[in-house]
């Protein structure tokens, strides 16, 4: 095995352009700890594709990297069709060198004599996937890395239904990737074989969303919307989606509307975190908004706030947010007479179990996969001639509506959202109090995540140890209630803890998670991110609740259980 000097020392070859042997040689004379972290392992795609800190090495994201993950690519599809004239679509968002990127991608599939629709600038993942569909391509990729900091970059592939890679493609694209030597990656691009994508795409697009998340012409013209892009890419459909919608009172942050891989007005343009909100917050606050809607920068995913009981703005997490599109949609089908039984929503392992409830009530089924779009994505296929797909998400802010897209997709949610402002203000009442209607009727879910970050060659050694801590020595209590359940899904275990029978639980495939379920409903999810260096810890408590005042006083109890959770757990 290689050490890491050895491995930086091959990037010095004549493979490698001048630019990128000058930069490994001031890595390996500076001696910096970065020199470990650039080469010490190889990129590795996870549940979002291949991730990482741009600049040289096999561990960042670079010309090389992406080049050879491209050829591999190009490799495996021209396996999968020979003969055929084989087409990819490519987008990318609006982070450094993301542009850039995607023509090195496009020039490394076109040198193999594969066909490229490249859209001629930054778009929104989801508009990727629904445009290898609608394009009848046999792949997609899309350059983006989420919501990480500006440093990131990243690439993921889709296969020919729109969806993000999964077995056996996913494993068979990455030993061609590894099998390919740097030096065997083609670079020399044909623009022949590129066709350019441009805006008249986003019209079909956003015609989809509609058809595909709208269902009531209620107050559209009456609610009064904040929202911000984030400095990404919905800044191209979201405005117009909107307007096409007839919703009349829209307002934009507009320092946050301009595109930029840097994200100056934020910390962190993550839609989960509040902070990333502030400025439409405020902006909402002055206009007394109804709702306030912002995207991450690949567009997939979104956050909403809206005013709570007292009046002031509150940033919804993933669930909350699931949980009232997802209600919202069955109770208009259930009106529009379109519920067979036949039906089915998607969900995953690390999200609110009210889903499995909602389906239930509606007399439909809820399928729960690994974390990950590309999961409820697969499901959609294998159920494609016996069941209908009709919404899926899941706890990090993602949702879709129908199965046009094959991924979260914020542009479908937002409009469908808009609508549900709109309805319930047209009817004197909010979102949030419709939530709390939810919760009357099915039992109150409250939710609480907590990251562990540990960076680098020791972090990923850390987090190593701790799943094996927390697999060899489980707790026997959380909050006072006790273990019932562990679910195991390396191990593909069901554990009853106090008969302690153990049962096989092979119906989705092995991923290094852990779920606890206690004796009170309490379920603990443990799971390592697959795109970042932190562990996640995704906490779920619930209640019942009669009024809307009982609801603020439940809040406050299933806080404080989930601080003892943490307690219990040492993650305080």
């Amino acid at each position: 095995m290689k050490t890491t000097q050895e491995k930086a020392q091959l990037w010095l070859s004549d493979i490698f352009d001048a630019e990128t042997q000058q930069q490994v040689k001031e890595l390996l004379n500076s001696q910096s700890p970065e020199l470990e972290d650039a080469f010490y392992k190889d990129l590795e795609f996870g549940t979002g594709g291949m991730r990482g800190i741009m600049g040289v090495g096999t561990n960042r994201l670079n010309k090389y990297t992406l080049g050879q993950a491209t050829q591999g690519l190009a490799n495996y599809l021209l396996q999968q069709f020979p003969g055929e004239t084989i087409k990819v679509a490519i987008a990318y968002d609006v982070r450094r060198n993301s542009k850039e990127f995607g023509k090195l991608c496009a020039d490394v599939l076109t040198a193999n004599g594969i066909h490229v629709l490249l859209f001629q600038n930054h778009r929104p993942t989801p508009e990727l996937s629904f445009t290898v569909r609608d394009k009848k391509c046999n792949a997609g990729i899309v350059l983006t890395a989420s919501h990480n900091p500006p440093e990131y970059n990243g690439y993921k592939v889709y296969w020919n239904d729109g969806a993000q890679v999964v077995p056996p493609h996913d494993e068979n694209i990455i030993k061609e990737v590894y099998a390919t030597p740097y030096d065997q990656i083609k670079f020399n691009g044909n623009d022949s074989l590129i066709e350019w994508i441009d805006e008249k795409q986003d019209d079909v697009y956003i015609d989809a969303c509609m058809e595909n998340s709208l269902y009531q012409n209620i107050g559209r013209d009456n609610v009064n919307i904040v929202f911000t892009s984030i400095h990404g890419t919905t800044y191209t459909t979201i405005p117009k989606a909107l307007e096409k919608a007839g919703f009349k009172k829209v307002d934009f942050v507009t320092e946050q509307m301009v595109p930029s891989g840097n994200f100056p007005t934020v910390e962190s343009p993550n839609p989960e975190e509040p902070a990333a909100l502030e400025m439409a917050m405020d902006l909402a606050d002055k206009l007394n908004a109804d709702i306030v809607i912002g995207t991450d920068p690949d567009g997939d995913r979104l956050g909403i706030a809206v005013r709570n009981l007292e009046g002031e703005m509150q940033l919804l997490n993933g669930n909350q947010t699931n949980t009232i599109l997802t209600y919202y949609i069955l109770e208009q089908w259930q009106k529009q007479g379109k519920i067979s039984g036949n039906e089915f929503i998607g969900s995953t392992i690390v999200t609110s179990d009210i889903f499995f409830d909602i389906a239930k009530k509606f007399g439909i089924e809820c399928k729960a996969g690994l974390t990950g779009f590309k999961w409820i994505g697969k499901m959609i296929r294998e159920a494609e001639g016996t069941q209908k797909f009709v919404c899926g998400g899941e706890e990090s802010f993602g949702f879709m509506t129908g199965d046009f897209v094959r991924d979260k997709d914020s542009c479908g949610s937002i409009l469908l959202a808009a609508e549900i402002a709109a309805v319930c203000k047209a009817k004197g009442s909010s979102m949030f109090q419709y939530m709390i209607e939810i919760y009357k009727d099915l039992g109150m879910y409250y939710e609480g995540l907590v990251n562990v970050v540990r960076k680098g060659r020791t972090g990923a050694e850390e987090i190593e140890k701790m799943m094996k801590d927390f697999r060899e020595n489980p707790p026997l209590e959380m909050a006072g209630s006790k273990i019932d359940i562990i679910k195991d899904f390396k191990e593909q275990t069901l554990l009853k803890v106090a008969h302690q029978e153990k049962l096989i639980m092979d119906e989705i495939p092995k991923s290094n998670v852990l779920i606890y379920y206690t004796e009170d409903g309490t379920k603990v999810c443990i799971r390592p991110s697959g795109t970042e260096p932190k562990i996640k810890f995704y906490v779920s408590v619930k209640d019942t609740v009669t009024s809307e005042r009982d609801f603020t006083h439940k809040i406050f109890v299933l806080n404080q259980k989930i601080e003892k959770i943490k307690e219990d757990l040492s993650l305080n």
